[in-house]
């Protein structure tokens, strides 16, 4: 005789509805790197948290962010160093270069107002950032130039002419 009565599914280790990796047993390591992990979540979170009640999070969001973001690339003759700084004005950032470090300081500063019948608006932010690269071997200090245009801030780091020259491309040999 056949038997037609529903059978629970096979256990798979997962409950239904919920991510099998948040619900799982920990033993060990894991159970210390688990509750490491979400400490410091927490603690991050509650360190980020403005007595307005935005977050850092939220901030960057909205397109304010601490650090800008940065590329740097090498060619032949110079390095380049990208800052993406979206609002800001070539008045409002430094390059400055000593003890073998280039550093690029900036800061923001907005306001907005706005004026209706029944309300008045005014926002202020503000934010300044700094950040400091080693200046690698055989770059010309004295040639390095910045240059500011729509919003991102170029700095280029000339090699030194023996710098160039003792740049030896290498054969590979196939076998």
């Amino acid at each position: 005789m056949n038997d037609t009565t529903p059978k629970p599914p096979a256990e798979t280790g997962q409950r239904e509805g919920r991510s099998p990796d948040l619900f799982r047993e920990r033993s060990g390591l894991d159970s210390l790197f688990w509750d490491f992990d979400r400490s410091f979540d927490a603690l991050r979170n509650r360190f980020w948290q403005s007595p307005i009640g935005r977050t850092m999070s939220d901030r960057i969001e909205a397109g304010w962010s601490l650090t800008p973001a940065v590329d740097i690339v090498e060619s032949d003759k110079h390095f380049e160093i990208r800052a993406e700084l979206p609002g800001m004005g070539a008045e409002n950032v430094e390059v400055k270069v000593a003890n073998g470090m280039l550093t690029i300081k900036g800061e923001k500063k907005e306001e907005k107002e706005e004026k209706k019948e029944n309300y008045y608006l005014t926002e202020r932010s503000f934010g300044s950032f700094q950040r400091s690269f080693v200046v690698p071997t055989g770059v010309d200090t004295d040639k390095i130039e910045a240059a500011f245009s729509n919003g991102v801030l170029a700095v280029t780091l000339p090699k030194t002419s023996e710098a160039i020259e003792q740049e030896k491309k290498i054969a590979i040999k196939t076998g």
